[in-house]
């Protein structure tokens, strides 16, 4: 049993400037753990894997394609293979968000 605490991995770089930490990364399945703080946000992006969105904690707005959406804690969102997304923290308080991408993509995310 592997047991991995979020707090001791290490901030991935990323292009968005973000705290984005890898928790899981298998043949299979990438999982992150983000953070946004108060005013931040990602660049509108694609995937070219599905992926599902777990807030954690805080609330935010997702956008996935056309539409967007304010969310919060102990909400799930999908987000299909190649439609655009994003998300901000317009809040005052963290958004914590995890994210899982299946399958694990072989190729790159491409920022728009």
């Amino acid at each position: 049993m592997d047991i991995i605490k979020v707090s001791e991995q290490p901030v991935a770089e990323n292009p968005h400037g973000i705290d984005v930490r890898r928790i899981y990364d298998s043949e299979h399945a990438l999982s992150s753990h983000l953070t946004l703080k108060p005013g931040e946000k990602l660049i509108r992006h694609i995937t070219p894997v599905d992926v599902f969105f777990y807030v954690l904690e805080g609330a935010g707005i997702v956008e996935v394609g056309n539409e967007e959406c304010e969310v919060s804690k102990d909400t799930v969102i999908n987000s299909p293979k190649d439609i655009p997304h994003c998300w901000y923290n317009r809040s005052d308080a963290d958004l914590r968000i995890l994210v899982v991408k299946v399958p694990r993509p072989s190729t790159g995310t491409k920022l728009l």
